[in-house]
């Protein structure tokens, strides 16, 4: 019984999955082909999702997400801030810049968390703030995770305006850096986003979502040549998160 309860369960995710990856909603028959489960087993799941508000069914007799995973959504949130901050405020404590946290958000990345540098010039983004994936090293970090086709896809959608100078506004240039970015673990937002201001970002590895965490200042106190002493620090500290979101320390 618990095995056919875990089974149940796995499979609503599975639905509600392919329902996130198509905004438009998908008829039975799609989900179906998706999933690989016969359509009583999905009509009997998504009948469920329907009532708990986790998913709707459209007038089109297309299912899509519910609103009750807004409120979840915030509340997951909450706890990613909640679990980073310390991670954050030890990396402004060591660096001395603010540090950020940012989560993928379709074609978009949203800062999900920061600490303030102590400086009082000191780079300041306001939590929950939205901003391209092409400008931003959190943006370009979170990219370089990606199929190429997935990348391009959302760089086209999202637009690439110049915001700087130094913006890259041309999708074939980007997507051409994004190997070495995979490679190397990490992305520099050299005055891309903003004049006079670095980030350097990486990813958080085996997050529940598509993270990655930063630190951000300005050029003349992250020079080009501080990247190799302070990327392994960001990365102790993404590692460290990843294993707390993990639950890593409970087993």
């Amino acid at each position: 019984m618990a095995t056919d309860g875990v089974q149940s369960l796995g499979r609503a995710f599975d639905l509600m999955e392919l329902l996130a990856e198509d905004g438009s909603g998908l008829t039975l028959s799609a989900l179906a082909a998706g999933s690989g489960l016969p359509a009583p087993t999905i009509h009997r799941l998504m009948a469920t999702l329907v009532q708990r508000g986790y998913a709707r069914r459209l007038p089109t007799r297309r299912y899509a997400l519910g609103p009750r995973l807004i409120h979840l959504g915030e509340r997951a949130s909450r706890v990613l801030a909640a679990v980073a901050l310390p991670y954050l405020a030890d990396l402004v404590d060591t660096i001395g810049e603010t540090a950020n946290l940012a989560v993928l958000d379709d074609d978009r990345v949203v800062y999900a968390a920061q600490a303030p540098s102590r400086h009082s010039m000191r780079m300041f983004t306001e939590v929950g703030r939205r901003v391209r994936l092409h400008c931003t090293g959190v943006g370009k970090v979170l990219l370089a995770q990606l199929p190429p086709d997935v990348a391009r896809e959302l760089i086209v959608r999202g637009g690439m305006p110049p915001q700087t100078a130094r913006t890259v506004i041309d999708p074939d240039e980007l997507l051409a850096q994004l190997p070495l970015i995979a490679a190397q673990g990490f992305a520099v937002d050299d005055g891309e986003q903003e004049a006079g201001v670095r980030c350097i970002a990486v990813p958080v590895p085996g997050a529940p979502a598509e993270v990655a965490m930063s630190v951000s200042g300005p050029e003349g106190r992250l020079p080009m040549d501080s990247i190799p002493r302070l990327v392994p620090l960001l990365r102790t500290a993404a590692a460290g998160l990843a294993a707390d979101l993990r639950g890593d320390a409970a087993e």
